[in-house]
């Protein structure tokens, strides 16, 4: 019986080993990889439900508990809240938590921050948008309000500073 038990366990563990878990067995924690994969889940999650406000109109100072307007900073805090990511209210403040990331490792859901618009000097934080993947961002400005644009081209390519990952 011993035999057949220590057996047991040891296809079960192997089982475990083979498809990418044998980390949360041994320890209880998610390995690296079920990690990312639980992120890029959460970010895809986040960059869906800001698509559902497409188009809403972009007012500067909007309120953090409408969704009838947004500026910059009101839409990233409101759709990361939904997931459980509490973000300060502005984008100069958004762009402080979290953690650093390159334009080259960009995951979905990560924050990205630009200098543009009528306060930028090209060094300060003015805009925040979310990655979308792909070369996309999801973000509000202006009209048309909330909507994608291309980080790799026109203004935004150029008036780009930095990304934070908080996810």
């Amino acid at each position: 019986m011993r035999k057949t038990t220590f057996i047991h366990k040891a296809l079960v563990v192997g089982v475990c080993t083979a498809i990418g878990f044998g980390g949360i067995m041994a320890s209880g924690e998610a390995t690296p990889t079920a990690q990312a994969a639980s992120v890029s889940t959460t970010g895809s999650k986040i960059v869906s439900l800001g698509k559902h406000f497409l188009g809403r109109p972009y007012k500067f100072g909007a309120s953090t508990s409408t969704t009838r307007n947004f500026d910059c900073s009101s839409f990233t805090k409101y759709i990361f809240k939904k997931y459980g990511v509490n973000l300060p209210r502005t984008s100069v403040a958004q762009s402080k938590v979290g953690r650093a990331v390159s334009k080259a490792n960009l995951r979905v859901g990560d924050l990205v921050f630009f200098s543009s618009g009528a306060r930028a000097n090209g060094r300060n934080v003015t805009h925040v948008a979310v990655y979308a993947g792909g070369g996309k961002i999801l973000h509000t400005y202006g009209s048309p309000g909330v909507t994608i644009s291309n980080l790799n081209s026109g203004n935004w390519k150029r008036t780009y500073l930095k990304a934070r990952r908080v996810l």
